[in-house]
């Protein structure tokens, strides 16, 4: 009899636990877009950022719902006489802020080989230059280039979602609606979210990145 009891504790403690980790699990995959406003987004809330002699384009195309953005090492920066590396992106120059609580989300796919470039920002900062990127290095997404947040996403749709919280100086990353990444903010007085293909350190010979579903939320603290 002593052996059963502890037997049918063990069965209970394990189904406990099951449920435990379960019920973890799932919880870490919320609505992100809960307590948020979600704003209007078209042409008027974005413009390309490409090589400046080139027309848009040679960079850039929307088909079917998807923005498809590329970008080839040997080509110019996005401003005559500028230091910056070459890049295809879409700023979001239609929400600055320098206030509250913004999200970015969207569905992203990066065909395999691209690599050393970033895919998504958070621009300013102070004394840097950005918040937040997320760039990606031989199939791996990573916050700049320090911390993996997300393993072998060559060739296939995820959903990425930046919360980046002002006054809270924080800022997040999650992937299919799991926090995978979470930081300080890192000052500045005006930010803006940018997408696309921004080449940085070891970049491939060809860059490209498509988007879809593309949301801005916002709240207030």
């Amino acid at each position: 009899m002593c052996g059963l009891k502890h037997i049918f504790a063990f069965i209970l403690g394990f189904i406990f636990l099951s449920t435990h980790i379960v019920d973890s699990c799932t919880s870490v995959k919320k609505d992100l877009a809960l307590g948020f406003t979600r704003l209007p987004f078209n042409k008027s809330y974005y413009k390309n950022h490409k090589p400046y002699n080139l027309p848009v384009e040679d960079r850039y195309s929307f088909v079917n719902g998807v923005h498809k953005l590329w970008v080839f090492s040997t080509d110019q920066p996005f401003a005559r006489g500028s230091p910056t590396l070459p890049r295809s992106e879409l700023f979001i120059n239609g929400y600055k802020y320098s206030t509250g609580v913004w999200q970015f989300e969207a569905h992203v796919f990066v065909p395999h080989g691209t690599s050393g470039v970033s895919l998504m920002q958070v621009f300013g900062a102070n004394p840097h230059a950005t918040t937040l990127m997320v760039r990606v290095y031989n199939g791996n997404l990573y916050y700049y280039r320090n911390k993996v947040i997300y393993k072998d996403i060559y060739d296939k749709w995820f959903r990425l979602n930046v919360i980046h919280d002002v006054e809270g100086n924080s800022v997040k990353v999650y992937i299919n609606g799991r926090l995978k990444f979470k930081g300080h903010g890192r000052g500045g007085t005006i930010h803006y979210f940018k997408c696309g293909v921004y080449a940085q350190d070891h970049d491939s010979f060809y860059m490209e990145s498509r988007w879809k579903n593309i949301k801005i939320f916002n709240k207030s603290n």
